[in-house]
């Protein structure tokens, strides 16, 4: 069973070199990581580069430069893997996720995978244990909708949710929501309550709080809600 890494970069020369080190130890061969980088204008390229040099499986490609929503669906359209990963540029890894995910994949009819997680500062100084219990996740279509449970760092899923979810609808509010929801939609979701990532919270993150007025909250609901009737 191949995997794919799809990872969005944007300035993220930071923690980027210990996150792709703690992905690719565990790897095999033949999988592959997809760095989609959306102009940087630090390090980041370069360090990519440089590691993409020494391991094949590395392949850096230009973001389209539309934002992250759009950045994560070009990484996704260049994956060929049985089994996809989203994976963020700042985070950890921990060293058994990649077989922990695969494992669950394996069950009938699961199509997507959301596993728990630390909550880390910049430092990787421990914040929280659980990110499931921080975030209150849940399963449940209608408590999806209404607050989002998925978070793309913690899930990987069948190739049979991504050829069904791209391309992304115009106007969803983000797009690990829209492949959590049309997973359920389409099979079954597995919540692993073991931790499986150090999910590092320093005030940059380019997904950490989505939050917006009632009235556009409101509006991206609907608009998830029409797109998920229609796939």
């Amino acid at each position: 069973m191949r995997r794919s890494v799809a990872m969005a970069t944007y300035n993220g020369g930071a923690y980027i070199r210990q996150q792709l080190d703690s992905v690719r130890q565990q790897l095999d061969p033949d999988d592959e990581i997809i760095v989609s980088d959306d102009g940087s204008t630090d390090d980041t390229r370069a360090i990519v580069e440089a590691l993409a040099a020494e391991d094949p499986r590395i392949r850096l490609v230009d973001g389209p430069k539309q934002g992250l929503i759009r950045n994560f669906e070009h990484a996704l359209s260049l994956c060929g893997g049985d089994v996809i990963f989203l994976c963020d540029q700042d985070d950890v890894w921990l060293p058994d996720k990649v077989a922990a995910c695969t494992e669950a994949l394996t069950r009938p009819n699961v199509w997507l995978v959301l596993h728990d997680a630390h909550i880390v500062d910049g430092e990787q100084h421990r914040l929280h244990d659980s990110f499931f219990e921080w975030r209150g996740v849940r399963g449940g279509k209608v408590r999806n909708l209404m607050k989002n449970s998925f978070i793309g760092c913690c899930m990987a899923f069948r190739r049979e949710l991504l050829e069904v979810a791209l391309p992304f609808p115009e106007g969803i509010p983000m797009h690990d929501q829209w492949l959590g929801m049309l997973a359920m939609k389409r099979g079954e979701v597995a919540f692993l309550k073991k931790p499986l990532l150090d999910y590092r919270r320093h005030g940059g993150n380019a997904s950490a709080d989505r939050h917006g007025s009632f009235g556009r909250m409101m509006r991206n609901r609907y608009r998830l809600w029409r797109a998920l009737r229609i796939r």
